[in-house]
């Protein structure tokens, strides 16, 4: 089974406009189906990807206190199809663990469940280290970006899902 969800990841800064939304996995760079969901029960299981990302992390310091929200699958049913969206940041206690934090999260994402698709410095000015980690059994796709150079210096995550698609009888519900 082949997903493209990394594309997805990519695409996020450009709040998710450029990618298609597919109910089936194929080899093109569309979406994946995240399967059938209500937007709460979609959100609440990106919050437990997002915590199980954090605690890969293994370092001291804080999290950011943001919540998953609701997107559009681009070109499809606004009604009845939709991603999450959970974008949130870490700044480690200590600026030189950032650089400890971003190790452990190329070690540790493969050892549970996901596929690191890409790894290294962007073409910014500051070439922020970039990592993107696809786990395909979640229909996630998580984006870390090592912010070495911002005060104080964090990781900022940006996870989104697959496209789901609401249960019969019933219509995205938006937060």
């Amino acid at each position: 089974m082949k997903t493209k969800l990394s594309a997805l990841v990519l695409a996020v800064p450009l709040v998710l406009t450029i990618t298609g939304c597919s109910m089936t996995d194929n080899d093109s760079d569309e979406v994946p189906s995240g399967g059938t969901s209500t937007s709460r029960d979609a959100s609440d299981a990106m919050e437990k990807v997002s915590s199980g990302v954090y605690d890969l992390i293994g370092v001291k310091g804080k999290a950011s206190d943001s919540r998953p929200t609701v997107t559009d699958c681009s070109g499809k049913d606004t009604k009845t199809y939709f991603q999450i969206l959970h974008p949130w940041s870490f700044t480690p206690a200590s600026a030189s663990d950032l650089d400890v934090a971003m190790e452990r999260l190329k070690a540790e994402l493969p050892k549970n469940g996901w596929k690191i698709v890409d790894y290294g410095p962007d073409t910014s000015k500051n070439k922020n280290v970039n990592l993107v980690a696809d786990n395909d059994k979640k229909k996630v796709s998580v984006k870390v970006i090592a912010m070495a150079k911002d005060e104080p210096p964090m990781l900022t995550l940006d996870l989104v899902s697959g496209c789901y698609k609401v249960p019969d009888g019933q219509e995205v519900e938006r937060f």
